[in-house]
């Protein structure tokens, strides 16, 4: 009778993993189709992006579209390619600057209304973006930083939830490691740059993606503090792209696909450091 019951909830638990198994392929397969049918169009001619039944492999493969896309006269994508390359990059590195620094100040220093300051601190993530926008707009063009890349730069760069994440991390470092090192005399910064970061690599990396990805997908501050096209990113370089080429969405598609490259090649190549980032944080709350 054992053996039985045994049997029966073992067939129970592979019953539920088939069908997790076939629920999960299925919603990987509608998230990708999307994917697949703008790499398809990318590959098209014009008049054969929309036609139905959808043909996903075109009689002709039309790489041209990229090259036109890329070195058109109207606005050569490789321009906003190279602007969201630079603006994410510089990003990043303040980023993990701010981020590392301050969630080290509290975690590892004790002062008076940490906590507090912490917590009012956390609370900015609840503020929309879109309530800051006139002030930051009058705060950048008083300092000549409106149609400059720091004004996408220095806000990206105060990134709240990357602080809340590393100091999560820093809560589950055993709290030895640095007290042993202050009583050999060694300064914060030491303790930070020897001690600390070398143990948050994944949390760090996290932070890389999580700011890349938002940097690489932002359309409103750009749409708001860049007018000049040389400076445009991806989102703005998409949108000119359209208003020149409104008609050919091979071209739109093209362009779309080329940019959602780096972000998979990103992902993919820290996805392993991410998972362990995200897990660790969740250690200590």
């Amino acid at each position: 009778m054992g053996q039985f019951l045994k049997r029966k909830n073992e067939n129970k638990k592979i019953i539920v993993k088939i069908i997790l198994t076939v629920i999960m392929t299925a919603g990987a397969i509608l998230f990708i189709t999307p994917l697949l049918w703008m790499v398809s169009a990318s590959l098209k001619k014009a008049g054969e992006v929309f036609i139905y039944p959808i043909k996903w492999i075109p009689d002709e493969l039309m790489f041209s579209n990229y090259k036109f896309v890329w070195l058109n006269e109207y606005y050569p994508f490789y321009i906003a390619y190279y602007n969201s390359i630079k603006v994410a990059f510089l990003t990043i590195i303040g980023a993990l600057f701010v981020c590392t620094t301050a969630a080290y100040a509290f975690t590892m220093i004790e002062f008076k209304g940490r906590n507090a300051i912490f917590m009012m601190f956390l609370a900015t993530i609840m503020i929309p973006s879109q309530v800051t926008l006139i002030p930051r707009f009058a705060l950048f063009y008083k300092y000549n930083l409106y149609n400059n890349h720091l004004a996408l730069i220095l806000p990206g760069s105060f990134f709240v939830l990357g602080i809340f994440l590393l100091r999560q991390f820093y809560l589950s470092i055993p709290m030895e490691l640095p007290e042993s090192a202050k009583i050999d005399g060694a300064s914060h910064f030491v303790i930070l740059t020897r001690i600390i970061v070398p143990v948050t690599k994944p949390a760090m990396i996290s932070i890389v993606i999580l700011v890349f990805i938002t940097m690489w997908n932002e359309y409103l501050n750009p749409l708001i503090f860049i007018t000049k096209k040389q400076l445009y990113t991806i989102p703005l370089g998409l949108q000119a792209l359209l208003d020149d080429e409104t008609r050919f969405y091979n071209y739109i598609m093209a362009a779309a696909s080329s940019a959602i490259v780096t972000v998979i090649i990103v992902f993919l190549s820290m996805q392993k450091y991410f998972i362990q980032g995200i897990t660790r944080t969740g250690i200590k709350g």
